[in-house]
């Protein structure tokens, strides 16, 4: 049995997307096990150790069985085990559209262009900046998303940097932004985007409204 035959997977469950432009639409999330990055603000720590080893054909017809047209590969970082990208390829030819949130520490050449990536650019305030692979860019169509979650004033200050230096907008229009949960206020990320005429899209984390922010397998 080769490496991309099983995945160690934390859960899979139906809800909806909280995140990204396809916040609100029924989803099915794939969630791995395993995460290389600590970042100091992550919301699903316990999603870095454990999980159940299964047959990739297995989580495959569980990913399919809940019947919604939207799928997501998340974490943990899904890119970190082999299997999950021949499981991309089989969801989309089982005619999902399929989303994978990455880091953006790990590759993401190997995606299947048919996948929607939504690809963090880690901001200095999780601790993990400097992890991120720029040569990722070079793999981010007009399809993709790239997504910065914001602690405090010094991110959204690299973020516009950012945006601004590297030329995001030429790569998709797709870019997001969102806060801290409990940390940084919704309403000053708005009067900073309206003030720079920043083209981004302001977003929250919909499950934490939706559910409570401490709330699992949502």
């Amino acid at each position: 049995m080769s490496a991309e035959d099983t995945l160690v997977i934390h859960e899979i469950y139906a809800s909806i997307q909280g995140e990204s432009t396809f916040a609100g639409l029924p989803c099915t999330f794939v969630r791995t096990t395993g995460c290389n990055l600590r970042c100091v603000w992550c919301d699903t720590p316990q999603a870095f150790h454990g999980g159940t080893r299964m047959k990739r054909g297995d989580v495959l017809a569980r990913a399919l069985s809940t019947g919604t047209p939207l799928v997501e590969l998340t974490g943990g970082e899904p890119l970190l085990q082999p299997g999950v990208f021949p499981l991309m390829r089989e969801l989309c030819d089982a005619g999902r559209t399929v989303l994978v949130e990455t880091s953006g520490e790990a590759d993401v050449a190997r995606v299947d262009a048919r996948v929607h990536k939504v690809m963090d650019l880690k901001c200095p305030g999780s601790g993990e900046s400097h992890r991120n692979r720029w040569s990722n860019l070079d793999h981010i169509s007009p399809r993709d998303e790239i997504k910065f979650v914001l602690a405090d004033r010094a991110d959204y200050e690299w973020m516009r940097a950012t945006i601004r230096e590297r030329r995001l907008p030429e790569r998709t229009p797709n870019l997001l932004a969102s806060t801290v949960f409990g940390k940084l206020l919704p309403r000053d990320l708005v009067a900073w985007v309206l003030e720079d005429e920043l083209p981004v899209r302001v977003q929250l984390q919909l499950h934490k409204y939706v559910w409570s922010p401490e709330a699992t397998g949502v």
